[in-house]
């Protein structure tokens, strides 16, 4: 977990369209894309930057660097970050560390992901994979309790974490059916996500069966794309002027597995539940809520739903409602607009997509744009009405399997003071719901005075 140090600030956020994985950009070009954008947001220059972390499952080492170079060559510490699909947050979580312990006034976290189309895969067949013992482990449960299933490994292990679910306190396929085509239908309104086709429920429950609980359209899709947020202190948000925009990290934590995992024969710990509730109590701790304590006072949720069956286990999770309730929970319809929260109004990783290296700082991207209130069509209503004008929390939850979890408990300032100029006006649009690319000249504007006209020049926009 991230120890409590000075408070930080994410000052801005910059993202590419998530797009089906087709070997149509590069990494350095969808990198260089997102961090301008954060730049331009920010009304900073790279110059500013003291330290990166870049987060990336699929390429070769130092591919951080090759990104970070085309805005300049400063001799700052690029360290590059692979923990599977919470990789992304991962990143920001050192970046925050770095300025939360006083190592720097201003960090980045730059994720990018060039995925295959299918299932997911590993590179290095030559060798055991890391995940084999959760896919062993996955099959004893089977034989012992579940049932058999079929399917690719993620999604028979995620399939099997809502059969568990079921089984024990009620729900079936229906349920993540609800799940998923209310993501679909939040993602109509992103131009940013992979798909806007809105699947109905009955699309989404009579789609392919992928296993014995999931269709084609609970799962998410392999994607390409980019994101990054830059972190800085209080005294960086002053001195430039951004308390019209800085959002706090007011708590940020990150787990791994416990014994759980392996030992307690539960196909829902083994997909993270038990990690995941653990990371959530020490960040509402961190926060200066008592147990239990502080859900009612979030208004917005980024939640990692790799597939239906995770959301499902994850409200509970996260302490979003009791641990039997979550059926009950989708059935309110407490997870989405006019409910009790708005779970993924960004169309979360089913509908927006998954470039793994990108997913986590898209999160943190639309939770904070959400806090600035910039979200437009996105905005989840109520997050102001509050006795003071910090208004609710927004959360994010993002999971690697093999494993980690970062959860991130985010709010806007004491010190908010609204009005321009602002990351809109710098940009020239409302990105928060505007996906537009950038030119050459937006990179002039924020790239270091020490660069190299040679790297740029092979930059493709």
């Amino acid at each position: 977990m991230s120890k409590q140090g000075r408070r930080t600030f994410i000052i801005g956020c910059g993202c590419t369209a998530f797009i089906k994985p087709r070997a149509t950009r590069t990494t350095e070009d969808m990198g260089l894309e997102a961090a301008t954008k954060a730049l331009l947001d920010a009304g900073i220059t790279y110059d500013e930057v003291e330290t990166a972390f870049v987060g990336y499952c699929y390429g070769d080492s130092t591919s951080g660097q090759r990104a970070l170079y085309n805005l300049g060559l400063t001799g700052i510490p690029v360290t590059n970050v692979n923990n599977n699909c919470s990789t992304g947050s991962t990143a920001l979580f050192q970046a925050n560390n770095a300025v939360k312990g006083n190592l720097a006034e201003c960090a980045i976290a730059l994720g990018f992901e060039r995925m295959k189309p299918g299932s997911l895969g590993t590179n290095f067949p030559d060798r055991p994979s890391p995940i084999a013992l959760f896919n062993t482990k996955t099959v004893e449960i089977e034989e012992k309790t579940l049932g058999m299933n079929h399917g690719p490994g993620a999604p028979r292990m995620f399939g099997d974490g809502g059969e568990e679910y079921f089984q024990k306190y009620g729900g079936s396929i229906e349920t993540l059916a609800k799940i998923a085509s209310k993501n679909h239908k939040h993602s109509v309104n992103n131009p940013y996500s992979q798909f806007r086709d809105g699947w109905s429920y009955e699309q989404v429950l009579n789609a392919p069966k992928i296993t014995n609980q999931l269709t084609k359209f609970m799962c998410s899709p392999t994607s390409d794309g980019a994101a990054c947020c830059l972190v800085a202190s209080e005294d960086f948000v002053h001195k430039h002027k951004l308390e019209n925009q800085a959002i706090e990290i007011v708590a940020q934590s990150l787990a791994t597995d416990l014994p759980s995992t392996f030992e307690t024969d539960s196909a829902m710990d083994v997909i993270g539940y038990s990690m995941a509730k653990q990371c959530g109590e020490d960040v509402f701790r961190m926060a200066g809520f008592g147990p239990g304590e502080g859900r009612d006072q979030v208004g917005v949720v980024e939640l990692h739903d790799c597939f239906a069956a995770n959301e499902l286990i994850t409200y509970a999770a996260l302490g979003l409602c009791k641990e039997d309730e979550a059926h009950k929970f989708v059935d309110r319809g407490d997870n989405t607009y006019g409910g009790k929260y708005v779970v993924n109004p960004s169309g979360g990783l089913e509908a927006k997509g998954h470039p793994l290296g990108a997913t986590g700082l898209g999160m943190h991207f639309y939770i904070a744009m959400q806090l600035r209130d910039w979200a437009g069509p996105m905005q989840a209503p109520g997050l102001f009405d509050t006795p003071d004008k910090r208004g609710k929390y927004g959360l994010v939850h993002n999971l690697g399997l093999g494993g980690a979890v970062v959860i991130s408990l985010l709010r806007r300032p004491e010190f908010f003071k609204p009005g321009p100029p602002d990351g809109r006006s710098r940009l020239g649009y409302n990105h928060a719901h505007e996906c537009r690319p950038i030119t050459m000249a937006d990179v002039e504007k924020v790239r270091s005075k020490k660069f190299s006209p040679y790297v740029l020049q092979h930059a493709k926009l």
